[in-house]
């Protein structure tokens, strides 16, 4: 499912915010060693139907199988949902957020987009000019 982040009420931007909070993560994420990192917040679980009742009311995102490493080990799946459409999420779902995931996603939501303004590319200018202390004239 690749669409558009639908609309969340407030109830359901609060109880993913605290699913997330418990069970998720929000971090910078590559599949492939030359690419650039992306956001993503993901979820893993046993629980299919609590990862479907995500991807369905987001309206994006996808479920995939963990690897099971012992066979006593249940099934577990991830939710995940990456670039601009996880940026979309946090958006709503940040206000809601009691753990130090808040402060992960506000870093994200202000940074991201500013440092990465043309295909996710880093540019190293605008990376220097927003740390703290730097001017944003300066190149070194």
């Amino acid at each position: 499912m690749s669409h558009a982040v639908r609309k969340l009420s407030d109830a359901e931007a609060a109880y993913i915010a605290g699913i997330v909070d418990g069970e998720g993560t929000i971090s910078l994420v590559r599949h492939h060693g030359g690419e650039n990192r992306r956001p993503v917040i993901s979820v893993a679980n046993t629980e299919y139907a609590l990862l479907q009742y995500l991807q369905t009311t987001v309206g994006a995102g996808r479920i995939t199988n963990k690897r099971i490493s012992r066979l006593h080990h249940t099934p577990s799946f991830t939710f995940a949902i990456y670039s601009r459409q996880a940026l979309a999420l946090l958006t709503q779902i940040t206000p809601f957020l009691r753990t130090c995931k808040r402060a992960r996603a506000e870093l994200l939501l202000q940074s991201h987009l500013a440092l990465t303004p043309r295909n996710g590319r880093w540019r190293h200018t605008l990376w220097k000019a927003s740390r703290p202390g730097s001017s944003a004239g300066q190149n070194s």
